[in-house]
């Protein structure tokens, strides 16, 4: 991703959709999917929708009726957005965010022991 794209958590679960359909989908499938969780109104879903495509964060290709397909993959939006949480909460340093981690009580000590064993085999 060349520039930064903010994307709402509703948004955002439009795209987790997208991302994990296996082919173009419609407003209409969309709205199903997502009516498993949610219960959203068929504007709203439009309307999410239409901010993605604004964002260029989606792409619509016309047939009887618009399909969308997500314009990044799930792994770069996922990779961007850590970037962007580590500037944001720990100027830019892993380190720090594992120090937060670890004083927070966030991490159980076979968090640790899985991370360090994780760290020795892809370093």
């Amino acid at each position: 991703m060349e520039r930064k794209i903010t994307v709402s958590d509703a948004e955002l679960e439009i795209l987790e959709i997208l991302w994990s359909a296996s082919s173009p989908l419609n407003a209409s499938e969309i709205r199903t999917r997502l009516n498993e969780s949610k219960n959203w109104e068929r504007t709203t879903v439009l309307t999410l929708i239409n901010r993605l495509l604004k964002k260029g964060v989606i792409s619509q290709e016309k047939r009887q009726v618009y399909y969308y397909v997500p314009c990044i993959k799930r792994e770069e939006y996922v990779r961007e957005e850590t970037r962007n949480f580590l500037e944001k909460f720990f100027k830019g340093s892993s380190r720090n965010l594992a120090a937060a981690l670890v004083h927070s009580e966030a991490l159980t000590k076979e968090d640790i022991e899985e991370l360090r064993d994780y760290f020795n085999q892809n370093i």
